[in-house]
């Protein structure tokens, strides 16, 4: 039965039930800013990188949609979606306290299998349950201000080792495993902050009890693993339209912005200090340089997604989108040219754009196009859209690295370039809800 329609919220509530949104996104930008950086200590060569970072997509593409529909299906004193998103928090902060003390490649491979497990566990029911608290009208504001707590947690997490530098930490000293100390610090505070905010937006903004008609339809479904995929399959053969158009878009998208994820610390190692070796003070310093100019992308995110709030409002989720869209993807274009330091910032505008649009707006015209009381499982499923394209591009880039890219990381960046333009115009042909 669907769900009646929730009272409205303050802004000020608003942002409390979208704190734990911080904490999460404070790990997911340590992963994005340092595992190529930490799979290169442990001796990894570049056209491996992809592969190293498999196990994001595949956890997300076997855990998310299972843990979006069981959430839909879930009964208990704590709520439909809070127990996923806690003890995905926990089990966050276990993987982030780890990870730096990696010994070996294999281990640190293995851990971020967990680690995106955990992560996965955490995201979708998150979404579901900011989709459930809030009004239709209420959707827009929603998951832009996640959009802005991504842009401000990620904004410190790229920043955390320059940060930690200006403290007094040194920028050269490593672990027996060639790790920085700075590297280690970050992610033990991702650890605390992955758990706490979590914590705070449960306990500010709890969720709203079922009502008796929700109750007695939700007890009437059968539960467990068979359920679950029976669940899946219907929904994706019932799938809205716009739901369906909205997946060429984000093939583009994710498989460009993992191409800059994956090869910005070694295309910056190269273009900004000639040097390709993870030994090399060069290296390192293409890290902090790294956390530098993804900190100010993620900054420019965080003031962008409330920035975007009245274009979308004006124009749609849909246009906003395919501009943002096509500025980062020029900007990546453009960007392994750069030999200077001071211009390195300016392609980082258009991407920070990006990123407080890819945050919010494809969840503002999803949510105006799925049945609420779906909600869990067309979240997890719609993150099948992002997973999908990562697990294409880590399987197939480090095929055409030597023979089409030349072996050059600056070329990977460019590739994630020109995805994104074909994204912004992918996007054009999706059919936006009523703004």
């Amino acid at each position: 039965m669907p769900a009646p329609t929730p009272p409205r919220l303050s802004f000020r509530q608003i942002v409390h039930m979208n704190v734990g949104f911080f904490g999460i996104q404070f790990s997911f930008g340590l992963q994005q800013s340092n595992m190529s950086p930490i799979y290169k200590y442990l001796g990894a060569d570049e056209a491996s990188l992809p592969l190293l970072w498999l196990a994001g997509p595949v956890t997300g593409l076997l855990v998310q949609p299972l843990v979006g529909a069981w959430s839909d299906r879930t009964v208990s004193r704590w709520g439909r979606r809070t127990p996923y998103f806690m003890v995905g928090a926990l089990l966050c902060s276990l993987g982030l306290l780890l990870m730096p003390f990696s010994p070996t490649l294999w281990f640190a491979a293995g851990l971020l299998w967990m680690l995106d497990a955990a992560n996965n566990v955490t995201m979708e029911p998150y979404r579901a349950y900011v989709s459930d608290r809030l009004a239709p009208e209420q959707h827009p504001v929603g998951f832009l201000t996640q959009s802005a707590f991504t842009g401000l947690a990620q904004t410190l997490a790229y920043l955390a080792p320059s940060l930690l530098v200006w403290m007094g930490v040194s920028r050269d000293a490593v672990n027996s495993h060639h790790i920085p100390h700075i590297t280690i610090v970050a992610f033990l505070i991702g650890a605390v902050l992955s758990l706490a905010t979590v914590w705070w937006s449960v306990h500010t903004t709890p969720e709203l009890p079922l009502s008796p008609a929700q109750l007695a339809s939700i007890t009437a479904k059968k539960r467990g693993l068979g359920a679950a995929l029976v669940e899946i399959g219907d929904a994706l053969r019932e799938m809205p339209p716009t739901m369906r158009r909205l997946w060429w878009m984000k093939l583009f998208q994710w498989y460009g912005m993992m191409c800059y994820w994956i090869y910005i610390v070694p295309a910056l190692a190269l273009s900004m200090f000639d040097t390709r070796a993870a030994d090399a003070p060069g290296f390192r310093e293409a890290g902090l340089l790294n956390g530098q100019i993804g900190g100010f992308y993620n900054a420019v995110a965080f003031v962008a997604a409330f920035a975007l709030l009245p274009f979308t409002r004006r124009h749609g989720a849909q246009a906003v989108h395919a501009v943002c869209l096509a500025l980062a993807g020029i900007g990546l274009c453009w960007l392994p040219s750069i030999h200077d330091k001071a211009w390195l910032f300016l392609p980082m505008v258009g991407l920070g754009l990006a990123w407080a649009s890819i945050m919010g707006n494809p969840y503002v015209l999803l949510a105006g196009s799925i049945p609420p009381e779906r909600a869990g499982v067309y979240m997890g499923i719609f993150n099948m859209f992002i997973v999908i394209p990562m697990i294409l591009q880590m399987l197939t880039l480090p095929l055409i690295y030597q023979p089409l890219l030349g072996g050059d990381p600056g070329n990977a960046v460019r590739l994630g370039g020109v995805l994104l333009v074909c994204a912004a115009v992918a996007v054009c042909f999706v059919k936006s809800p009523s703004r």
